[in-house]
């Protein structure tokens, strides 16, 4: 690695492949302004049940805003404001805010609420549902408490064995929405296989931003030594993208930061690939592109997948 401030030749920088499309999707953008809409039009305080997306920078400016954010609706006080993520809530969640007399404002990203109603449609008509899925997932739990009794979660290929169900010629699959594809292709095979008849969603459950950062990143492994994902530990987009460019067979590692960045990790690397999670803000990526430039990483590449035009509808209230 060249020394801070060193100059190397032209052919022999190494290069930051900066992938495209990363950060924000259409879905965090809308949870974030919904919660900055809210204080500016209801004033504080604003309360946030859960993490409005899953990143801790983006949760802790909101709050130095005003917002404030539980981990329940104990001890909300009646009428008060309350918005719930963009990772949707479960029936019960619902109800019990109506009980309190609670405001809610709801920032549950479309696709998300897309799942909950195919749960719904599904579980009427009498199918068992298998969710592909993590089980202590907010966006799975919210999905399982829309039918509890007629879906099973499954995480892994190795579960499909051992799934039971009333009737085998009524069974459909739902997914987690940002799950790695390759992985969730694998046990949709595997249920396919066990329950010939299995019904699949009307359209992909897997999120655009998910699997348009994972193209990416699958696309980028051909050419990077190793790549970076910047993003929240809890952050599910974010973990699948560091699989995804390991299953690749490239080298990758999860940050939150650039504080995050081991110099072992990137120590005689030529090309760096660098991505985000779908919650994760755009300054974090500057700062670590900032500092990989301080070691000499001097050279930078854009590197674009496709082009993301998607944008969802605010609530009436808030922008009325």
């Amino acid at each position: 690695m060249a020394a801070e401030g060193q100059n190397l030749p032209t052919t022999e920088r190494p290069t930051l492949l900066l992938l495209q499309p990363r950060g924000f999707c259409a879905g965090v953008i809308r949870a974030i302004e919904i919660v900055e809409l809210a204080l500016e039009k209801l004033g504080r305080p604003v309360y946030v049940r859960k993490e409005i997306v899953h990143n801790r920078h983006v949760v802790e400016d909101l709050a130095s805003r005003g917002a404030v954010f539980v981990e329940s609706l104990d001890g909300i006080p009646k009428g008060a404001v309350v918005v719930f993520s963009a990772h949707g809530v479960s029936p019960s969640v619902r109800e019990e805010a109506v009980q309190r007399g609670l405001h809610v404002i709801d920032a549950t990203c479309p696709l998300v609420t897309k799942v909950h109603l195919e749960v719904i449609r599904h579980s009427l008509e009498g199918y068992s549902i298998i969710l592909i899925g993590h089980r202590d997932h907010d966006e799975v739990i919210g999905t399982l408490g829309e039918a509890p009794q007629a879906i099973r979660v499954i995480s892994s290929v190795e579960e499909v064995d051992s799934l039971e169900v009333e009737d085998p010629e009524r069974v459909v699959y739902l997914t987690q929405t940002t799950l790695g594809l390759d992985e969730t292709s694998e046990i949709v095979e595997a249920l396919r296989h066990k329950f010939p008849g299995i019904q699949c969603p009307p359209a992909q459950d897997i999120c655009y931003a998910t699997e348009n950062r994972q193209a990416a990143v699958k696309m980028v492994a051909q050419e990077a030594d190793a790549i970076l994902v910047v993003g929240a530990e809890n952050s599910s987009n974010s973990n699948r993208l560091v699989e995804v460019a390991r299953r690749s067979g490239t080298d990758a590692y999860l940050i939150s930061c650039a504080a995050d960045i081991q110099p072992r990790w990137v120590d005689g690397r030529r090309h760096l690939g660098i991505t985000a999670g779908a919650s994760t803000p755009d300054f974090l990526v500057e700062q670590v592109v900032d500092r990989l430039k301080s070691w000499g990483f001097t050279s930078i590449r854009e590197i674009e997948w496709t082009q993301e035009d998607v944008r969802f509808a605010l609530p009436a209230e808030l922008t009325n």
